[in-house]
């Protein structure tokens, strides 16, 4: 199956941990996923939803194919997805998760206590080659974040070493003396006498829901992205805001633009009587009180919703202008 049909294609992981939060993530927004004949089929659905087929490939195998446009939609990492796809502009991440977390980062042996961050790297890099005649070697699997990030910081004088095992073993072993690699507590660089540059951190990557830009996105493909997308942009929405009602007094349209540009409040829904203001959770306290120095004596009541619909949808929005470019 390839993008080139009328439906829309998603990928999603089809092993792992991953798997298992993707899955929850979108159970959380409404979007059943159910695999069509069993744990060993990678092929899927979602429950109620029409004009989308799911794929299940392995993390590295949805970042090719969203890089290559076979498919519409994809659930990855995004380092990844900033490895694997050599023309960033054939891609667009629409929605960070919240999970998946961890860190691409440069690591040197502890013993080297004289070098803490890119600079002191680049010194021993060049007294490295002097001395052993050979270039300074850094283990990874990121060769083209590895790349781009040592030459931002001006550091030419290594080379790297693909590899194909555990990373954080290539000094130990005398494969390397300096390593790029993904962490999510640092436990294991520990454990192999390694520690982090204090200015080596490549990317903070977590898992994302990207979109293809070279796909042939058909009509059939846009409308069915459009309902995904605007579920996934309301439960996003919900999960961060409250509703607040109250019984609005005379005048209060100028506080209601004073909290709008300060806090990010909106106005849902206005009646005689009643007014819902859409608030941001971490402003709660702050917009409580504001309201109440201007005039609010009724109850306000702060509701959780599980999913708001506001007038337009970002997440498509991010796509239709990649599309246009």
């Amino acid at each position: 199956m390839s993008a080139r049909s009328d439906k829309l294609v998603l990928a999603l992981p089809s092993k792992g941990r991953l798997q298992e939060q993707v899955n929850a993530y979108l159970a959380d927004a409404g979007l059943k996923v159910k695999q069509s004949a069993g744990a060993r089929d990678y092929r899927a659905s979602l429950v109620g939803e029409r004009g989308i087929d799911v794929k299940l490939m392995s993390s590295a195998e949805i970042a090719g194919a969203l890089g290559a446009g076979e498919i519409h939609l994809g659930v990855t990492g995004e380092d990844l997805l900033r490895e694997d796809v050599a023309d960033q502009s054939a891609i667009m991440l629409l929605q960070s998760l919240g999970f998946g977390f961890a860190d691409v980062v440069v690591a040197v042996p502890r013993a080297w206590i004289d070098v803490a961050n890119m600079a002191d790297l680049d010194d021993v890099c060049t007294a490295f080659h002097t001395r052993h005649h050979r270039r300074l070697r850094v283990a990874t699997k990121y060769v083209t974040l590895t790349r781009g990030f040592f030459a931002a910081h001006g550091i030419a004088d290594y080379r790297i070493v693909e590899s194909l095992g555990a990373t954080e073993g290539a000094p130990a072993a005398g494969l390397a003396e300096a390593i790029v690699d993904i962490t999510t507590t640092g436990a294991t660089l520990t454990a192999n006498d390694l520690k982090i540059l204090d200015d080596g951190v490549l990317l903070k990557s977590q898992a994302q829901l990207a979109a293809s830009v070279k796909a042939k996105w058909s009509a059939g493909a846009l409308a069915a992205a459009e309902r995904l997308t605007a579920r996934i942009a309301a439960r996003e929405l919900a999960r961060t805001t409250y509703v607040l009602r109250f019984e609005p007094p005379r005048g209060i349209e100028k506080a209601l633009a004073v909290l709008e540009k300060a806090e990010g409040c909106r106005v849902l829904t206005r009646e005689k009587d009643e007014l819902a203001l859409l608030c941001p959770r971490e402003a709660l306290s702050n917009v409580v009180a504001f309201l109440r120095g201007k005039g609010v004596r009724s109850a306000l009541a702060a509701e959780p919703a599980d999913y708001v619909f506001t007038g337009g949808n970002p997440l498509m929005a991010k796509l239709q202008a990649a599309l246009k470019d």
